[in-house]
Order: C-alpha cells, then sequence, then structure tokens
C-alpha cells in the first residue's frame, strides 16, 4: 500500500511538475511538553511543514492528524501524502506527530493538537498564511483528536508569557475521515483505551465523546464514512452529524456503501478516491483554495 500511494505521487508530480516544499520537523514546545515522561522523540511532538507550491499558494493551511488507534501513526497514508494532495489544491499543510498511549493518555493529545493549531497561527504572517483560515483533518482516531480540537478549543490566554499562547487554539474547519467519535457504544476500543485508560470515568467517556459535545461554536466539517467499516461503525459518523444539525453547524458527509476502514486517499479504489474531489470542492465553498485578495470580500 506504501508502494502504491509513493507510486502515485510520483506520476502526479511527474505530470504536474508540482514539488512539494518539506521541511525539517519543528518542535511543539522548546523546553519540553508538558507532562512528558521522557525525552525521546515519542515524548517530544511536533509538526512536519508542507508549504504549498508559491505559484499555487492560497494562504490557506490545515493541520493533518494521521490515525493509528492513539497507538502508532499512519504517517504516510494518512500524513505525508495527504499534505501533498492539499499541496495540490494550493493549501499549506502540517503533519502533527501528538503523543500516543500508552504511554500518554489524556488530556495530552489535545494539547498537542491545539499547540500545534495555535503555533501556525502565531506564525502565520512570518509563514504568508491567512490566520482566519486554518483548518484541522484527521483520519480514524486522529479524526477523533481533530473533533475533540473543534468541539473543546479555547480563545487563548492573553496575559500568557508565551506568545503562542496567547491566541486561539479553534480551527476555522474541520475534517473528518471515517473518525472515532464517540467514546460509548460504537466506539473502537483500542483508541478509547490508549486514550482514556484502561477504567475512565463516566464523566471522562462523556467528555471526549464528542457528538455530546458539538456547540455553535463548533467549526463547519466535511465526513466521510463506509457502511462497512468494520473497525469504526459509521455511526460515529452520523452522530456527529445528527449533533452538528441540532446545532445549526454547516456540515457535508459523504457515505460510501462500501469500503474498508484505513483507506486514506484510497489510490487503488476508484470510488473511494472520489472523496478528495468531493472535498477539494467543499474546501473551495469554504474559501480554503482561493487567494486570500478573493476571500476578503467574500
Amino acid at each position: 500500500m506504501k508502494f502504491s500511494i509513493l507510486l502515485f505521487l510520483f506520476v502526479f508530480t511527474a505530470f504536474t511538475g508540482i514539488v512539494w516544499a518539506q521541511t525539517a520537523p519543528l518542535v511543539l514546545w522548546e523546553n519540553g511538553a508538558p507532562n512528558a515522561v521522557g525525552k525521546e522523540p515519542q515524548d517530544i511532538p511536533t509538526i512536519t511543514p508542507f508549504y504549498a507550491p508559491k505559484d499555487k499558494a492560497t494562504g490557506a493551511a490545515i493541520l493533518v492528524l494521521p490515525g493509528g488507534g492513539y497507538s502508532r501513526l499512519s504517517d504516510v497514508k494518512e500524513g505525508s501524502a495527504v499534505a501533498e494532495w492539499l499541496n495540490s489544491l494550493g493549501i499549506s499543510a502540517f503533519v502533527l506527530k501528538y503523543r500516543l498511549g500508552p504511554r500518554y493518555n489524556q488530556p495530552n493529545q489535545l494539547l498537542d493538537a491545539a499547540r500545534a493549531l495555535r503555533m501556525i497561527r502565531a506564525r502565520a504572517k512570518e509563514w504568508n498564511l491567512d490566520e482566519k483560515r486554518l483548518g484541522i483533518l484527521g483520519f480514524s482516531a486522529g479524526g477523533h483528536l481533530a473533533s475533540t480540537l473543534a468541539t473543546h478549543f479555547d480563545a487563548g490566554k492573553p496575559d500568557a508569557a508565551d506568545a503562542i499562547e496567547r491566541v486561539s487554539s479553534r480551527p476555522d474547519l474541520h475534517i473528518l475521515i471515517y473518525p472515532v467519535i464517540t467514546m460509548g457504544d460504537f466506539t473502537h476500543a483500542g483508541s478509547k483505551r490508549n486514550l482514556l485508560g484502561e477504567n475512565p470515568s463516566a464523566e471522562l467517556i462523556r467528555l471526549y465523546s464528542n457528538e455530546l459535545q458539538v456547540t455553535s461554536e463548533t467549526p463547519p466539517a466535511f465526513l466521510v464514512h463506509t457502511t462497512t467499516d468494520t473497525a469504526v461503525p459509521v455511526e460515529n459518523s452520523l452522530q456527529y452529524a445528527a449533533a452538528l444539525r441540532r446545532a445549526k453547524v454547516p456540515f457535508e458527509l459523504h457515505i460510501y456503501e462500501r469500503g474498508p476502514h484505513g483507506f486514506g486517499l484510497a489510490p487503488n479504489d476508484p470510488i473511494l478516491a472520489t472523496w478528495a474531489a468531493r472535498c477539494a470542492d467543499w474546501l473551495g465553498v469554504q474559501g480554503f483554495t482561493k487567494a486570500k485578495s478573493a476571500t476578503t470580500a467574500k
């Protein structure tokens, strides 16, 4: 699968002439992450920037959260490959390496995602980005983390000594691909255990069941799932969409009749692969594929 994705990207690059600008990972906290238990790579959350080509860049950016059940990261199929697809739309991308269970439980994953979005927003001018067009995209457990940030963000701390902590962690939109949403019925047991621990309280289960945390302040959403997903049941997306509907939050939901869990950009499935084009259309509606001068008049 990894070979087919890399081959797809090679062929796409050869025919389009697009070269993506990946740079070295950036450490989120220079003096160590909160609650860090060591100084090994798994203790150091980072973001890897993939800047859109200058001749295509719209100024929008998306933070990409790979899945992996909160125990590993699918950092090619649901990370770098997705970042390069976003670059082809003129959108810069940042792939998050967040801390994982069982070494780390909540709230550390949310702290990492929030810090990553704050960093991008705080440094938007330096990186030629629009601080008002910053989204988040997550797959599977990464989708749970994305929906957690979309429902548990805060405005920042204006008096913080750290300039990054002064800005909001709210994404301007979120994209959820076969996401884990709930920690109740229909959850993914491994993700729940790695995030919440072995015997979480009812209060903690409710707090991280994001279908119960949607408000009118939750940003617009785009969701994709299949009815035959046996790892993360489609009810996760259906329940979240229903919550968005009740809160009058704009959303777009695509349910495919057939398909496995974990298909990423689905380079070997011409039907499932159409989700990326539908998502690109939606990003256009949200103003992410237009230059800043075109969106400011909106």
